[in-house]
């Protein structure tokens, strides 16, 4: 009886053993790509070298991006607009703007590039209006721009509204898209070098100082190998990140979308990555 209770036993623990190594195995296989945990309402990672999917969680759920809309608004300006350093007239419409602002004001001068720093650093929506205007003639002709640069980028399940992301109810896209959109802006040498940028002057008109700001992107100063992107915030869309991070020549893109901690999780997600 004894040795009979021994070899049901055996059987049972060999069979446990196995059902164990069986449900890793498909864990292994089944993780790239594929959905996994996450805090994140969507996410999406990608390879920063190929722009191949690797994580996702919801990542074709049309969602709203906000400020992380400025990824694509920033790329389509380089793109489109030649001259970067000649300071030109802060359209009227630029000043006021609701929402995160670099302060614009009337008969103010400035340049693209600056304007694209103010963008991306600080998130100035009054800057994504201003360069909308300048590079695009109106708002709504740079809104075309952009949605042709989306679909070039190979955004599938994209539709901009307007170049700041604030809300509107026909303004989305998805993880899998920004990712697309900014592994495509990340080919390009001055955008790279705007994201990357942890601290940016401007000169401050009627004032005898400069602007003087930070980048909103704690993935820079906190995360080793951070260097980009762009985060974003409203009430429709909760918490939005897009980060980037290379290390030893290997780079990988994250974002999350409606995630209380995104930076935690981009970090998290991104450990993951780098770990394979």
């Amino acid at each position: 009886m004894k040795r009979l209770l021994t070899i049901v036993f055996a059987a049972i623990f060999a069979a446990m053993c196995c059902a164990g190594t069986h449900v890793a195995a498909e864990q292994t296989v089944t993780l790239r790509p594929t959905d996994v945990g996450s805090s994140a309402a969507s996410m999406a990672l990608v390879d920063g070298d190929t722009g191949e999917l690797i994580y996702s969680k919801n990542c074709d759920a049309k969602r709203e991006p906000a400020s992380t809309t400025k990824i694509c608004t920033a790329i389509t300006v380089i793109e489109n607009q030649t001259i970067l350093d000649i300071p030109m007239p802060i359209p009227n419409e630029a000043v006021g703007v609701e929402g995160s602002s670099l302060y614009l004001q009337k008969g103010e001068m400035l340049t693209v590039r600056d304007l694209l720093y103010g963008l991306m650093l600080q998130s100035g929506n009054d800057c994504a209006t201003a360069l909308a205007i300048i590079v695009g003639g109106s708002v709504e002709g740079f809104v075309r721009m952009m949605n042709e640069t989306a679909e070039k980028a190979g955004a599938k399940n994209t539709h901009f509204m307007n170049p700041h992301g604030l809300h509107h109810d026909e303004h989305y896209t998805t993880a899998r898209d920004l990712c697309a959109i900014s592994y495509y802006a990340m080919q390009n040498e001055l955008f790279r070098e705007i994201v990357s940028t942890k601290r940016h002057t401007t000169p401050y008109h009627n004032h005898d100082y400069r602007r003087n700001f930070p980048n909103k992107n704690k993935i820079l100063f906190n995360y080793d190998g951070g260097n980009g992107i762009k985060t974003g915030y409203t009430r429709h869309s909760g918490r939005c990140l897009v980060s980037s991070a290379t290390r030893d020549g290997k780079t990988y893109i994250c974002t999350v979308l409606n995630c209380y901690d995104m930076f935690e999780e981009c970090m998290r997600l991104m450990d993951c990555a780098f770990a394979r």
